[in-house]
This record gives C-alpha cells, structure tokens and sequence, in this order.
C-alpha cells in the first residue's frame, strides 16, 4: 500500500476528530477572546473536585455557625437589659386575652385526705381556653400553676406535692406530641400555620397562663407561683418571664446553655431568639423575683429523620453544662423545698386521674387550630393595612415609598447580613462546547473568612457575539428543590426545566444557571433553622451570592449589566419573589410553578394544598401573614417588569388561588401606576414546569432582544 493509501486510510479513520480539530482552531480566532480552551478570559482556572454543591452547603453551615456564635457572643458582652416586650413579640404574644374571665370548674374527680381534684376551664383569648386539672386542699395560702410536659402527665407527683404542703395548684394541659395528622406531631403541626401568622405554639401556652392569672386576680388572689418540668419548664420559665404578676418560679429539667436550639423540635424554633436571649437573660428577666433551677433531667423527646416532621431532639444538658448557665445568670440550683420555702412534708402521692380528662387534648388542639385559620382570615386585611404608605400617584413617589418597605423587607423577613462582599476572584473551567455554545462553571466567592462563602453555576455564552463591543442580555435562570444548574442546561430533569437555560442561549442571550442551597434535604432544611436562630433565613445567604453574581455578570465585557433577568422554576420561583426586591441588578423577575397566595399556601389546614401537610418543614416564613404575600412581595419588584407562568394541571396551587393573588398584581401595575405592560401572566394546559413560550416573548421583549 503505497503512502497515498495510508494517507487516504488515516483520513477515513480520523476524519471526525480531524474536523472537531480544524473546528475548535477557527473558533479560537475567529470568536472573541473570552472564549477559552479552559478557563473564561480573565479568570483562575477552578481546579475544585468533589460536589461542589455539597461544600457550598458546608460553607454554608461554617458561616451561620460563625455569626450564631458572634450573636451570642455579642449578646453576654452587652450591658442591655433584656428586652420584655421583645420576648413577648417573638414568641407570639399577640391576641388581645378575654377581659375577666371565670374559672369554670367540674364536680370532684376525687378526693384524697389533703385534697380534691377537678377539672377547670377558662377562657383564655379568642374561641381558645385553657383545661385542666384544679388540686385544691383545704384552707390553701398559696396558689401555683404547674405545667407537666405532656409526656409525663401521666406519671408526675410534683403539683400533688405543692397540694398536699398547703398549695392550691392549677396543672393546665398542654398540646401533645402525638401524631394526629400524617406523621407531623401536634405541636409542629400546630405551629407551623403559627409561625406563619406571627404567632408561636409558646406564645398561645404563656397566654393561657396568664389567662389563669387574669382569672385569680379577678378573685383577688395575689400569691401566684409557676412550676414546670421538661415542656412546661419551658412554658413556665417564658410565662414568668413576661408576666410580672407571677411571684415565683420553679424550672425542673428545662435550662442550660441553648447554643444548638436548631437540633430541638421545630416547635421550639423562635425567630430570631439568640440575638438577645439565652435561658439567663430569660431568668434575668424574672429575677429579682424567686427562681429556682431545678437539675432534674428532661424527658426523652426524639424525632427522628423521615417521619414528616423537622428531625430533633430535646437536649438533656449535663450538670457542667447547666451550673455554667446558671452561674451566668447568678443562680443556684434548688427543688421543691426551696420553692416552698420550708421542708416538704412526706406524701403518699396517687397519680392524677388522667383517665377523666376526656377529650381535652383534642378540643385544646381544635381551638389553637381554628384560631389560625381566624388569623388566616383576617390576614389580607392586616397586610393591606401594612402597606397603606404605598404611594401610587406617580412612578417616582412610588419608588420613594416602596424604600422602606425593601427596608423592612431585607432587614425584618429574609435577614440580611452587614458583610461586605469580598472580590470574586472568578474561578471557571470549561464544561461543555458544542458548534453554537460554550458553557463554564464558575465559582465566585461572597464573604470573606476562613469558611467562605461562595456562589456557584454555569455561565453559558452564545459563540456569535462579535469583537465590536456587543453587550447581549442576560437571564439568570434558577433551578428548584433538589436541583442543580445542570438540570437548567438541559443534563438531567428535562421534564421539568425542558434545558431552558440552553434554549434561552440559543436564542441570543446570556445565562448563568447559580447552585442555589435547597438540595440535599436534612442538611439545607437545618440551615434554616440555624439562620432563624439569629432573626435571618436561607434567603440571608442567597440574596448576597446573587448580588455577587449579577456584579460579576455586569462586569464581563460581553454582558449589558442594565440588562439581567431572573427567570427561577418552582423553588427557583420562590426565590423569584424574595431575591429580584433586593438586588436591583435584576431588571426583571419571571416566576414560574409557584406563584400563589403563599400565606394561604403555608398556613391552612383546610386545603390539601398547604405545606403543613408536608415535609418541607423548612418552608414556614415568619410573620408573612400580616407583611408580605406574594403581591407584596411583587410590590418590592416593581416598576420593573414582572411575569408569572403557570400550569393549570400544576400541583402547588389551585388556579383560582393564584388568579387571586396575581389580580392586585396586574391592579398595581395597570390600574394604578400604569405600567400594564410591564406585568404578565402566562397559562398553559401542562404540569409544574418550564412552558418557554410567554416567558421567552415576554424576556425578548424586555430585555431588547427580538426574535432573531
């Protein structure tokens, strides 16, 4: 075979990667000098291996850790009393308690030789009243309510006890942790329509204590001491805390130093609590009244990981751990004895009849239920109430007015951090290139630190951008729950997001698909809880990294920074609604499979809809209800163009709930700032997915880029 055939062979053999070759070189000359065979001109290469949204996550953690600590370091440095009435609005003491209520009161359960036992009820706030047990001996001189954890009801001698030494004793029942309703316990479930509303399953049981208060010192009884174990310590201790009328308090197996509240029950979630309180600056606020720290270990109390409910458990602090909390807040430890002021005298003490209880648990759980969904009623008109200093009679007076509601937004409901964002030190490697695209991932970091927080993604670049100083559009397009910036590419999930971060590139623009840290379950829904801890949300973290990625987008030599959208699916959309009001790079915002009245969405328990069925329990916003829905929140975007797509076979809400919402959307921007082409809504016959056919329009429209 002569040399002609072996170079005819070699052809035939290689002809392709002999193209791809010759093809990479004349795009290397031929495109622009950001395009690179490794790296995005003007960057480090990234040299990561691993997950990368794993260590985001990790970084995340390293960071809400770091100002937690901060927080609470900052907080025992400072020589500010603490604040009673701040404690009272972040636990949800809110409802107006009925004025002199009578103590309602059973014939005798029974009777022993130093007491009788009853039922009571008094009605505490609202349709809500507070039951239990009334141990009553014979010419009592002090009166005490004891709270039991409700897991130990059954099996507590302590308020037979204070009975038998000369205490009449009112032992209210508190919500339990049973499963009534999927695997959710009681008090989450109850809580989290609560939380939603402003208001705290904490917060109503401190109102039924001070509704017995109220009760007794309509019957001019002035003596009232408060006990409590496990639970009802906690109960106890906060009801004392911001009641001055109780004189004395006895906590049994609830105090220590609570620097992990984020692994306890989500029911115990009380946002923004470490900024300003730990268990001594709460026992600060009931001293220089008695308190007595009881060291008796706290119930058992586990929710373990997949049960529907937020994983959690209720921590049994060592004696070391608690001296030093009590120390800190220039205690002793004490029990019975000390509370009574006198020796205990002995007892033979009969467990309570819990058996004539009957069906109070379940009417305490009814009533706290009904009066959120009353909260829930009422919560449209409390928002546009809210909002009343929005001013409409021109677009200038109403961006003036819209200031303080970004402010109140930022500061009050997502959290935002005073960091300042460091130089992102861009790092990108490429990913993929075909003859039209060529995609990165980038990494940016955010914050400064040893565990710095950064943002990720991919940047995808249309190859026909010329030398001569074009700027295109850009649309930064955000995955949802369990997502990643792949799915957005087109590499995995093309059901949902139909690659729409690729088409869109196709079409001219820009795209930057950010890693956002709703992925891998437990570990960002713990996130949560750690940023509610210090009064922030995972949004704290988000709203920053996408403020870093819109700045370095701007940057680029190839990016018009006047022209950035965000375009977010699902969660994505979410964060369509909550991201866009606070970083004005973003000239528009498209949300998409989650646009709906949200506060409905998140606090009924009448639809079948609502997130508290569910096991994103990382969901619940607090106070949403009488500050932002998602009109609100749409508020916050504009003038800027707004658009909503959405499936009418989409499973997040029905069509009628986000008609509704987006109604006094399209009246803000049509009726009343004239602007009613700067808002849209999009329906489709399809499911919880990208349609791309509106959304594309409305994205050519307003970023100027037509259909070329």
């Amino acid at each position: 075979m002569n040399w002609k055939s072996d170079l005819h062979n070699f052809y035939e053999t290689n002809r392709y990667d002999i193209f791809n070759t010759f093809l990479f070189v004349f795009l290397f000359i031929a495109c622009p000098s950001y395009i690179h065979a490794k790296e995005l001109h003007g960057t480090k290469a990234l040299t990561w291996k691993g997950d990368i949204a794993s260590k985001m996550i990790d970084t995340a953690d390293q960071f809400l850790l770091q100002k937690i600590d901060q927080s609470i370091q900052r907080r025992k440095k400072s020589s500010n009393k603490p604040d009673r009435e701040k404690l009272k609005n972040i636990i949800g003491v809110r409802d107006q308690r009925i004025r002199n209520p009578k103590v309602f009161l059973s014939d005798i359960l029974k009777n022993e030789p130093e007491y009788s036992i009853r039922l009571f009820k008094i009605q505490a706030f609202g349709s809500v009243s507070v039951e239990g047990f009334l141990i009553e001996p014979k010419g009592y001189k002090e009166t005490t309510i004891f709270i039991s954890d409700p897991d130990s009801l059954a099996n507590t001698i302590r308020p037979q006890k204070l009975a038998a030494n000369g205490h009449r004793v009112f032992v209210p029942i508190l919500i339990d942790r049973k499963t009534r309703h999927r695997k959710i316990t009681n008090r989450e479930f109850l809580y989290r329509s609560a939380f939603e509303l402003g208001r705290h399953i904490i917060g109503y049981e401190v109102q039924k204590v001070s509704a017995i208060i109220d009760a007794l010192n309509d019957e001019g009884e002035k003596s009232i001491g408060i006990a409590g174990d496990g639970e009802g310590g906690l109960i106890a201790m906060y009801s004392a805390a911001t009641d001055e009328r109780i004189n004395k308090a006895w906590i049994i197996g609830y105090f220590g130093a609570r620097k992990r509240v984020w692994d306890e029950p989500a029911y115990r979630n009380i946002f923004g609590l470490l900024n300003d309180f730990g268990d001594a600056e709460i026992a600060n606020l009931i001293i220089p009244r008695k308190l007595i720290i009881d060291p008796s270990p706290a119930p058992i109390i586990k929710v373990p990981s997949g049960t529907g409910g937020k994983p959690g458990k209720i921590p049994s602090f060592t004696p070391e751990e608690m001296n030093l909390e009590i120390k800190r807040a220039g205690l002793s430890i004490g029990n019975i004895s000390e509370y009574l002021d006198e020796p205990i005298k002995d007892h033979n003490a009969q467990l309570l009849p819990i058996e004539k209880l009957g069906d109070i648990q379940v009417r305490a759980f009814d009533e706290i239920n009904r009066h959120n969904q009353e909260l829930l009623s009422k919560s449209a008109d409390l928002r546009k109430q809210f909002l009343s200093k929005m001013e409409t009679s021109s677009l200038d007076k109403f961006e003036q007015s819209m200031t303080t509601y970004r402010k109140y937004f930022g500061e009050k409901v997502i959290g935002i951090f005073d960091d300042k964002l460091v130089n992102p030190d861009p790092k990108t490697r490429l990913l993929n290139e075909t003859d039209s695209l060529i995609s990165y991932e980038v990494v940016l970091d955010v914050f400064a630190g040893s565990n710095n927080l950064f943002a990720y993604g991919i940047l995808t670049v249309p190859k026909n951008i010329n030398k001569d100083g074009e700027k295109r559009p850009v649309v930064v397009c955000q995955h949802g729950l369990e997502g990643r910036p792949q799915s957005t590419i087109g590499e995995k999930d093309h059901h949902y997001y139909k690659a729409f971060s690729t088409e869109l590139a196709k079409l001219g623009f820009v795209t930057f698909a950010p890693q956002n840290i709703y992925i891998f379950q437990d570990r960002f829904r713990g996130l949560q809880f750690k940023a509610n801890s210090i009064g922030k949300t995972l949004f704290s973290i988000m709203v920053p990294q996408h403020q870093q990625i819109t700045d370095w987008l701007g940057s680029l030599n190839f990016v018009d920074k006047e022209r950035i959208g965000f375009y977010g699916l699902s969660y994505g959309g979410k964060s369509a609604m909550r991201i866009p009001p606070l970083v004005k790079n973003y000239c528009l915002s498209i949300c998409s499979a989650d646009f709906n009245e949200w506060v409905w969405k998140n606090a009924s328990t009448r639809s079948s809809h609502s997130y508290v069925w569910t096991g994103e329990y990382e969901i619940f916003e607090w106070d949403l209800g009488s500050t932002f829905n998602y009109f609100e929140m749409a508020s916050l975007i504009a003038p800027r163009p707004f658009m909503v797509e959405r499936g009418h076979f989409d499973g997040v809400a029905p069509d009628e709930t986000v008609a509704y919402e987006y109604a006094k959307v399209r009246n803000l921007y049509s009726a009343k700032l004239g602007i009613g082409n700067k808002t849209e809504i999009e329906w489709f016959v399809g499911p919880h997915t990208i349609n791309g056919k509106g959304t594309f329009d409305f994205l050519r429209k307003h970023l100027d880029w037509p259909d070329r």
